[in-house]
């Protein structure tokens, strides 16, 4: 609930997540109580706009657009235009509300970005960047004139987030390998990795397992594994950048002509990684926890402008291979496969 600093427009929703079903996404239903005492002229109206922020307001004063909208659809409540049907939350909300209370329903496109925000610094200020929806009431003589002046205290607004939850059916984990020679080395070092599945849960244990066959003269002398999030901002620019959010260092050796076969567990988590500033996260509603950002899961046929942020996952399992002999740490060299992750929550 969210009230107007001119007490005259009180905002009611039912929930502060809506998801996206791929097919369809839920219904945004609210009301909104009226006290139309000081409204003269003015109609009032309900706004629900998704946009991209590009840091915080203070830009605004150098002249810099922060925010872009990318959609944005308004209804007419007062004097009321085209009544929704009412829904079980209309109903729940009209008895909160009270009399005066007018109802409103928004039908958020499935083609839109789910909200996506990039983790601000430790000394950054204002709002962080990414993808929010916001629905907003206020006070106007026209829906959307950008000559009408609407004043802060006009209006009453609430974030909220469209969210994604993972497929019913996880397909079979994926597998890479690699048999990479070296120099001064007659054989070769063969490494497998694989996963049971292709899809886990934020805050699930993911095993990896592990088959090293090492040919080669040279010793195996640790495994490291890392998570890289990918964030590719598309909505504004061709802006991709990769950031490591895990990465842990195993003690195994192979040696010469010898063989491993092992599981590890990792878990990439975002208490990990407080301090990494532009890390996407899932959609935050004021100073409360969220997590990694869920991967996107792209549709066909969707333009991937429209979509905002982009964020995957990749796993890259790292032995460190050591050379024998004098010229040991000139010949020493890396053996490296990659496996796709996605990263959502359960449904």
């Amino acid at each position: 609930t969210k009230t107007s600093g001119n007490g005259g427009l009180t905002l009611y929703l039912g929930k502060r997540d809506y998801v996206d079903h791929v097919s369809s996404v839920d219904k945004v239903d609210g009301v909104v109580k009226l006290d139309p005492a000081d409204f003269g002229d003015r109609k009032v109206f309900v706004q629900l706009a998704c946009a991209f922020r590009y840091g915080s307001d203070d830009l605004d004063v150098m002249g810099l657009c922060f925010r872009k909208d990318i959609w944005t659809q308004f209804v007419q409540i007062h004097p009321p235009v085209d009544k929704p049907a009412l829904s079980a939350m209309h109903e729940t909300l009209l008895k909160k509300a009270g009399d005066g209370a007018q109802p409103f329903s928004f039908e958020i496109p499935n083609n839109l970005p789910c909200s996506v925000s990039l983790q601000p610094g430790p000394d950054d200020k204002g709002k962080a960047c990414g993808v929010d929806f916001e629905v907003k009431t206020y006070l106007a003589m026209e829906k959307c004139n950008p000559d009408e002046k609407i004043e802060k205290k006009d209006t009453a607004r609430l974030i909220i987030r469209k969210i994604q939850y993972a497929p019913s059916q996880v397909g079979a984990g994926p597998k890479a390998e690699i048999c990479k020679s070296f120099m001064m080395s007659d054989k070769p070092v063969h490494l497998e990795a694989s996963m049971e599945k292709d899809l886990y849960f934020h805050g699930e244990d993911i095993p990896i397992k592990i088959k090293i066959k090492n040919e080669s003269n040279k010793t195996v002398k640790k495994i490291k594994v890392t998570v890289d999030q990918t964030t590719d901002i598309v909505l504004y620019s061709a802006d991709k950048y990769t950031k490591a959010v895990f990465t842990q260092e195993f003690g195994d050796t192979v040696e010469p002509n010898g063989s491993f076969e092992n599981t590890l567990t990792i878990k990439p988590l975002l208490a990990d990684n407080k301090e990494k500033r532009g890390l996407a996260l899932d959609g935050r509603l004021k100073d409360e926890d969220t997590n990694l950002a869920s991967t996107t899961m792209l549709r066909e046929g969707i333009e991937k402008d429209v979509l905002g942020i982009l964020v995957s996952y990749k796993i890259k399992i790292n032995l460190m291979v050591a050379g024998g002999g004098l010229l040991g740490g000139l010949t020493a060299s890396d053996v490296t496969v990659e496996l796709p992750l996605m990263l959502m929550h359960p449904n």
